[in-house]
């Protein structure tokens, strides 16, 4: 008997779930319809509070982003000195209180909602800014939280005090076993383990937790280890299996070998649901496996996966740190600010930037095209179109293919007429 995806479940508290989870894919591409047709099939969506306010202005026709900026416009120009340039705490919490909220207003399924945090957003309040995230996702009533994008020791003690801190569900993304281990510590003390954890191996999209000698690693010995690491210390916590989970038959191996559940991304972001503008579901289609590039060019200091076509890369836009501002650190430093600087001051123009970018403009206008290692074979899940095309699937087909699909086989969505 051929074993499908559908033959498990994911446990996560009391509640059971098809053992899929949507990736937090941000700027706004795991946009609320996406995630909600995921949870509409009994899956785990994913938002993401990336770039919170932008979003917010997008989706509800708010001003957060042009308030703050003419709230620092004296300062335009000003590039050496960010360090006053600080997000308005009750405007953050406001727009994620809108933003999640609206989100589990239009839920009606029994699959979940959970919101993605990216905790190295610094947004020239680290601590500040981060907490009042957290503590305004819990009030607009998210159904999960997913620590990623580095992990803040810290972030157990901004929340505990919170009414919804032993009912909202927590987890973490990992990409080894001494970085659970050294969280786990920390929230040993807090009183309050995780409710699951996800193992981000290397093939993964967007920001790696690896070095740039990414193919040395293996999610599947990687897993093996948080496993080992689990069971040794008699926790019962589900751990999900994330990067480069393509067909559904990955998915099934990687439960075999003691996964709870797998985390996907990269198929859903070409999907009539997900946030990517047409033209770039295209370029993802379209890509082919030289295409795809693990470079240094974010501000971040983490390597990045994407597509080498991406516009930003080598691009220099001046800072806009006024409107946006979400990698500045405490002392208001950046990067890409610094680089910007020294480029400008060259007085060749237009002024690029090679070595990194402006990840808050770039992503914020669709220009950093982060995809997984397996976008090139994303041409092969869909129909190429008379006009050359692709056919965009939706959020259901894909998860049924997910769900059901055995051998490595891909079922292709019904062609249009």
């Amino acid at each position: 008997m051929l074993v499908q995806l559908n033959d498990f479940l994911l446990s996560i508290g009391k509640k059971e779930y098809v053992p899929i989870m949507l990736g937090g894919m941000g700027v706004d591409v795991s946009v609320p319809e996406l995630a909600l047709a995921v949870a509409g099939q009994n899956g785990i969506g994913h938002i993401t509070d990336a770039m919170i306010t932008a979003t917010v202005d997008k989706h509800f026709h708010t001003h957060y982003v042009l308030d703050k900026l003419d709230q620092y416009r004296s300062l335009l120009g000003a590039h050496n000195n960010k360090q006053p340039i600080h997000f308005d705490l009750n405007a953050l919490g406001d727009a994620v209180r809108l933003f999640v909220g609206k989100t589990m207003d239009a839920k009606k399924d029994a699959g979940a909602i959970f919101l993605n945090v990216m905790e190295k957003l610094t947004m020239s309040a680290p601590h500040d800014t981060l907490q009042v995230r957290l503590r305004a996702a819990m009030d607009a009533g998210i159904d999960g939280i997913t620590l990623g994008a580095g992990l803040h020791l810290g972030s157990l003690d901004m929340i505990k005090d919170h009414p919804r801190f032993r009912d909202v569900k927590l987890g973490i993304i990992v990409s080894s076993a001494r970085a659970l281990h050294v969280f786990m510590r920390r929230a040993m003390r807090a009183e309050r383990m995780p409710d699951y954890i996800v193992v981000e191996g290397p093939m993964a999209g967007g920001h790696l937790g690896f070095p740039l000698n990414w193919r040395d690693f293996s999610l599947k010995e990687i897993l093996q280890d948080i496993l080992q690491m689990v069971k040794k210390e008699g926790l019962a916590i589900p751990v999900i299996a994330a990067g480069g989970v393509f067909t559904g038959s990955d998915a099934v191996e990687l439960m075999q070998q003691g996964a709870a559940g797998v985390q996907v991304a990269t198929r859903f972001a070409v999907t009539k649901e997900s946030g990517l503008p047409y033209n770039v579901k295209q370029e993802f289609f379209r890509a082919s496996e030289e295409d795809v590039v693990v470079n240094m060019i974010s501000p971040t200091g983490y390597p990045m996966r994407m597509l080498r076509n991406s516009p930003a890369i080598g691009s220099g836009p001046m800072p806009q740190c006024e409107a946006f501002g979400y990698i500045l650190d405490g002392a208001g430093k950046c990067s890409y600010l610094n680089a910007y600087i020294r480029e400008a001051a060259t007085g060749e123009r237009p002024v690029h930037v090679d070595e990194v970018t402006c990840l808050c403009t770039q992503m914020n206008s669709y220009k950093i095209w982060t995809c997984g290692q397996n976008v090139f074979r994303l041409k092969d899940t869909t129909n190429k179109l008379p006009d050359g095309s692709y056919q965009l699937p939706t959020a259901a087909q894909v998860f049924a293919d997910y769900q059901f699909s055995t051998d490595g086989h891909i079922s292709l969505p019904p062609l249009e007429s």
